[in-house]
């Protein structure tokens, strides 16, 4: 029997928390209390995402960047912070039909409207710091988007960002929208949206509304993934962080990001179902 007193093991505890998430999202089974010890650094976070992701039954399509609050930020030393999007839950809008996210009865559900970096090249392995220039030659397109954020865990930004980190970022998926015409060209303040929950109109925004903007994000994106080792390819997208809030959602509501002059995009919250095993999600 283990010492009470003794310190688990952090590459156990690492692969348990893994494994626990994992079955949970695959079972669209909610958790009631985070599965182990809660990380306390950064570093640990991303392990522990990074053993989830070996776990995960799919291929990673991109990346979503969300936001540290200053106060943890000064604690963990990073503004932001990264999660994968994953190759089937990377949905395309298809003209104005109500796209379904699905989302894990009793976890945490929300979207955000967000503007979507589509990479155009593959990107330099080593390269650690990006200025906005590099980060930009780099790019293909802007497109809209919302992220469907989510977890099996209710409490997960209760928790605070480490935690955020080791659940996969926080996210269970991102529905992507038409390109924005002559983009590189547009002031940030000429991109604007608002978000409407079910009749609610629940966050107005746009890209100026991104700390730094959308490329500071996309910078951050490609620094980071180097330094995990992660590889970038043409064609993957980074979602740059919510441009008006962060809004629950529950099964059977409906929520609109309306991007002016752009886009309007559309979805309904539905139950997430079970994956069969040897099934894919």
């Amino acid at each position: 029997m283990r010492d009470p007193n003794e310190k688990p093991d952090a590459a156990a505890v690492r692969q348990d928390v893994a494994e626990s998430f994992v079955a949970a999202r695959l079972a669209a089974r909610a958790l009631p209390d985070y599965p182990g010890p809660l990380p306390e650094t950064l570093a640990e976070a991303y392990a522990r995402q990074d053993a989830a992701i070996a776990l995960w039954p799919d291929e990673i399509a991109g990346w979503k960047v969300g936001g540290v609050p200053d106060a943890w930020a000064a604690r963990l030393g990073e503004p932001r912070l990264l999660g994968p999007i994953f190759r089937r839950h990377l949905w395309h809008a298809r003209g104005d039909a109500v796209m379904p996210l699905p989302i894990i009865p009793d976890g945490f559900a929300a979207v955000e409207a967000e503007y979507v970096f589509v990479l155009g090249a593959d990107v330099p392995p080593r390269r650690t710091e990006w200025t906005p220039e590099q980060a930009l030659e780099v790019v293909a397109e802007l497109r809209v988007g919302i992220e469907l954020a989510g977890s099996p865990l209710a409490t997960i930004n209760e928790l605070g960002p480490a935690v955020v980190v080791s659940d996969f970022g926080n996210n269970a998926g991102l529905l992507v929208g038409p390109p924005i015409a002559d983009w590189r060209a547009r002031p940030l303040a000429s991109l604007t949206c608002e978000m409407r929950v079910g009749n609610r109109m629940v966050g107005r925004g746009g890209a100026a509304s991104v700390p730094g903007g959308p490329v500071a994000a996309l910078s951050f994106a490609l620094g980071c993934c180097a330094r995990r080792v992660r590889s970038l390819r043409a064609g993957d997208v980074i979602s740059t962080g919510a441009s008006t809030g962060i809004h629950p959602v529950h099964i059977r509501e409906e929520a609109r990001a309306t991007f002016a002059g752009i886009a309007q995009l559309c979805c309904c919250a539905v139950r997430a179902t079970p994956v069969e095993p040897g099934r894919t999600p």
